[in-house]
């Protein structure tokens, strides 16, 4: 069981000894907090059947649709189980092709697990292809939806699933899964990234393996102190990398995210207001990260002029 999951794993387990298991499921959270280590444990227990040998590897009755490769390049690294750079989307041709495996039965038992990671990613043209599955399900397919942001679904899919909600871990469990799995972290680095971690494990890990902590610093001192000669935004710049993989600049975005969060939390209720727009554009950022295609260079000067921004009533307060 993965740490924080008990509710989940609980409501899972209930609706698995059930009369009747819906055919649609919602896995919502923040990104990094487990659901997709989740929704495959969840999809092997739903295909198992008493009496029939489960291949330990990869199953024939779990399909699993994520974002293919970007090129062939990258296509190259992933079956040489190398890091790969991936599509921002999940194309209407794979919702397609899995719904052509859903004419068959299949194959080990009488169920079928559809787990897509993410849904969010889905494009428009994916998400209503997929709409038609989830309105009429095939006898024995059990769709298991991954959402980073329950609000980029369309209302329809929304409505023809459960919802399992993954809440926040607290800071004490993310420290126990950084002790185990980032020994090399010390205490000072195990705070910073907790405290950038939003609750979320994922995003901790990310903070200790892609030695967020210079970056962190320097987002920190643009949001407390400004930055109105650049110099700051010109090192966040060299911080970050000129051609940072998708995975860094996620990871970057969402630390901004984090330090806006921590900057209002600080900030008097008075002066929040003012804030609040800066905050606002950089969830927006959040949200559209992964499926929007950012120049790297513009993204970081972007991050950094509404960090900047932030600081603006306590410059103005001391003249």
């Amino acid at each position: 069981m993965l740490t924080g999951h008990d509710e989940p794993w609980a409501e899972w387990q209930r609706a698995l000894a059930g009369p009747r298991l819906h055919h649609g499921w919602i896995l919502a959270g923040r990104r990094g907090i487990g659901k997709r280590h989740f929704a495959l444990a969840a999809a092997r227990m739903l295909v198992a059947e008493d009496g029939q040998p489960q291949p330990a590897g990869d199953h024939p009755d779990i399909l699993l649709l994520q974002p293919l490769p970007a090129n062939p390049d990258e296509e190259k690294k992933r079956d040489e189980g190398k890091p790969y750079q991936t599509k921002r989307n999940i194309a209407v041709d794979q919702v397609r092709q899995m719904q052509g495996r859903l004419t068959t039965r299949p194959t080990l038992g009488a169920r079928r697990a559809i787990i897509i990671d993410a849904a969010d990613d889905l494009e428009p043209a994916s998400a209503n292809a997929l709409l038609k599955s989830l309105e009429e399900p095939p006898v024995g397919s059990y769709f298991i939806l991954i959402a980073h942001r329950l609000g980029r679904l369309l209302p329809t899919i929304r409505s023809r699933c459960r919802i399992l909600q993954f809440p926040a871990l607290s800071a004490g469990q993310i420290d126990v899964i950084l002790q185990t799995e980032a020994p090399q972290a010390d205490a000072a680095a195990r705070a910073a990234a907790i405290e950038s971690a939003g609750g979320s494990p994922g995003t901790a890990l990310d903070f200790v393996e892609l030695d967020l902590g210079p970056i962190h610093q320097l987002m920190r001192e643009i949001a407390t102190h400004g930055d109105r000669d650049f110099s700051r935004r010109g090192r966040l710049t060299e911080a970050i990398g000129v051609r940072p993989d998708r995975r860094r600049q996620l990871a970057t975005i969402d630390l901004a995210r984090a330090v806006a969060v921590s900057r209002l939390r600080d900030t008097p209720p008075a002066a929040q207001r003012l804030l609040a727009d800066s905050h606002a554009q950089l969830v927006q950022l959040v949200v559209q990260a992964p499926t929007h295609n950012y120049d790297p260079g513009l993204l970081v000067m972007e991050i950094g002029g509404l960090l900047a921004r932030m600081a603006a009533p306590r410059e103005a307060a001391h003249g």
